[in-house]
């Protein structure tokens, strides 16, 4: 989970937009790239965690699409068998293009940040288990259209800032929810028991909000997207498709300053022992 506080960090800083932007570009290169549902909602964990812990006082645009790049490329690691290049993750919708180096730097300092815990407990995390579990007795086809139409509920919720509070568990049932009254609505109920006491009683009340934001949806896609309105017409006629633009080349790695990102000491350190390694082996070859 981020940082207690996220929320209001993301509107204290201008950042809902941002980050709406950056889960947008998450979603569309892992379709293009056919990488799998759970490299995605690993690489908007990644970002939502990073974030929440950065000091950094002002996110310039780079910066946001730099961190997206880096956080895609490490949940590729983790996730898949076969992976792309950083040039490819870089093909499509993004402003500046960054050099391999600069990218490992940002996955590095990513992974220090994060302590290396990547196997994240994500809401998706959740669907094949409690669909193979306690939702068994609906045929084959239905229950295959059940998991997609789930699964599509999730994708919109990871971007909706509204929800990044709200715990993993609790989103999966909310969409589960919403899902099983929508595709078997004469038995939904009798499934709906069998879930929710899964459940910790405490968190009712927070299943019962998601349900409300996730069912608003139906009325208006972008119903909880409360951005200020001058971001409005960016809006895009899906919730996959993001902006195209001109890439700006970051050709020299000395132009991408790092420390900009402001994060915890312990997260630093690395780049500090990384650029004294470089300069003593540097020093130790000219000796020889």
């Amino acid at each position: 989970m981020p940082e207690a506080g996220y929320l209001d960090y993301l509107q204290s800083k201008n950042l809902v937009f941002a980050r709406f932007r950056a889960v947008q570009w998450l979603i569309k290169t892992c379709t293009r790239l056919n990488l799998s549902i759970g490299a995605v909602f690993n690489a908007v964990n990644y970002l939502d965690r990073f974030l929440s812990m950065s000091q950094c006082h002002g996110w310039k645009h780079w910066m946001m699409e730099l961190l997206s790049v880096a956080c895609l490329s490490i949940a590729a690691k983790f996730n898949e068998t076969s992976l792309p290049s950083l040039d490819e993750l870089q093909m499509e919708d993004l402003e500046h293009c960054f050099q391999p180096s600069t990218i490992q730097q940002m996955e590095l300092m990513v992974l220090q940040a994060l302590k290396w815990r990547l196997g994240s407990t994500t809401s998706y995390s959740y669907i094949e288990l409690i669909t193979s579990n306690y939702i068994c007795d609906i045929n084959y086809n239905l229950h295959k259209e059940l998991i997609n139409q789930v699964n599509r509920t999730l994708v919109k919720a990871i971007l909706d800032f509204e929800l990044v509070p709200y715990p993993p568990s609790v989103v999966a049932v909310s969409a589960l929810w919403c899902s099983l009254e929508e595709l078997v609505p004469s038995s939904y109920n009798a499934h709906l028991t069998k879930i929710l006491k899964l459940i910790n009683q405490d968190h009712e009340d927070d299943i019962m909000e998601c349900r409300r934001i996730m069912k608003a949806w139906l009325v208006h896609p972008f119903y909880n997207m409360k951005v200020s309105e001058q971001c409005s017409h960016y809006y895009p006629p899906s919730p996959v498709t993001v902006l195209l633009t001109d890439r700006i080349d970051m050709i020299n790695d000395c132009q991408v300053d790092l420390s900009v990102f402001k994060m915890p000491l312990a997260g630093s350190n690395v780049f500090k022992l990384d650029r004294e390694s470089s300069g003593n082996r540097k020093r130790k070859k000219e000796e020889e």
